[in-house]
């Protein structure tokens, strides 16, 4: 067996190609396939804590927004607890605390409404300050990439998260770091992501 193993070839990897929306967020591409979609509601309606809209594009090497990306994103509820059995607590009625989202075709802008997480308990590590984790993947990319949104507004928290201090360079953790606006009386936090450059977005070897 170990013999035959030995002529075995690695599978060629390919990317997530232009039809990955079809698959997995088929209502947003205009494809009505499910009764319900999936992944489509973060918080739910009987979810604690602020109320927040995240927003943001995706920007290549070249300066130019990637306008066939899906994003999915996992987070805590307001309490830190993640709705999951090993979460920690017990999470509202309807908390999913996961959610899929795709880039507009024409602009490259995706977004979500959510309500900010709290903090929350690290393996061994200490507590984290509040984030929301992000798997990207889009035409190009062979693997998916994992990064994580923090917000500015969390200075002390951002500060002592055993997360971002590994990371050496002031610069490169301010790629993490969501800014907050208003609008509308809504609460909005932007956060571009850089596939390339200078200013590339940390990502998470996970």
């Amino acid at each position: 067996m170990t013999q035959a193993l030995d002529y075995l070839k690695e599978t060629a990897s390919q990317t997530a190609g232009p039809y990955v929306h079809i698959g997995l967020a088929p209502g947003a591409a205009g494809f009505d396939i499910y009764r319900q979609e999936l992944g489509w509601d973060i918080a739910g309606p009987n979810a604690r804590g602020e109320r927040i809209r995240v927003e943001g594009i995706v920007i290549d090497g070249t300066g130019s927004p990637v306008k066939d990306v899906l994003l999915e994103a996992w987070q805590a509820n307001a309490d830190g607890i993640y709705a999951h059995p090993e979460g920690g607590g017990e999470v509202e009625d309807g908390f999913r605390g996961w959610g899929r989202v795709i880039t507009d075709f024409a602009t490259g802008e995706w977004g979500f409404d959510t309500v900010k997480p709290g903090s929350t308990p690290g393996r061994n590590i200490g507590p984290q300050a509040p984030h929301i984790n992000l798997w990207i993947v889009a035409r190009g990319i062979n693997i998916g990439l994992n990064t994580r949104l923090y917000f500015e507004d969390e200075a002390d928290a951002n500060a002592a998260d055993p997360v971002l201090n590994l990371i050496e360079w002031e610069r490169r953790r301010a790629t993490l770091i969501a800014k907050r606006t208003e609008r509308d009386g809504q609460t909005v936090y932007r956060f571009d992501i850089r596939l390339q450059g200078e200013e590339e977005t940390v990502f998470f070897d996970i």
